[in-house]
């Protein structure tokens, strides 16, 4: 699993900017951005605290199945407008 894309996905999901999280978290934000970026790593402590912040736990950090995956990297490459239309049409079904 790739932590940093698993974080973005997260943080993204949650609606937070990497400053509003880092905040949250109590973390930096450049420590956050390398994260998601793939140049740092995380420890265990600093996980626990982004994902109080993100309110889930390890545990569910790390569970995520094939389909949500590519799910969720399908919609990450959407522009924000494509983004709107899929949530709209979404709320629909």
């Amino acid at each position: 699993m790739d932590v940093g894309k698993r974080l973005r996905q997260l943080r993204d999901q949650c609606g937070y900017s990497q400053n509003n999280l880092a905040e949250r978290a109590g973390v930096a934000q450049t420590h956050l951005r390398n994260v998601e970026l793939g140049k740092a790593d995380i420890t265990v402590s600093h996980l626990r605290l982004i994902c109080d912040a993100l309110a889930i736990s390890l545990k569910d950090f790390f569970n995520v199945d094939d389909e949500q995956e590519e799910l969720s990297a399908a919609i990450s490459r959407l522009s924000p407008k494509q983004k709107r239309i899929l949530l709209d049409f979404l709320k629909t079904i």
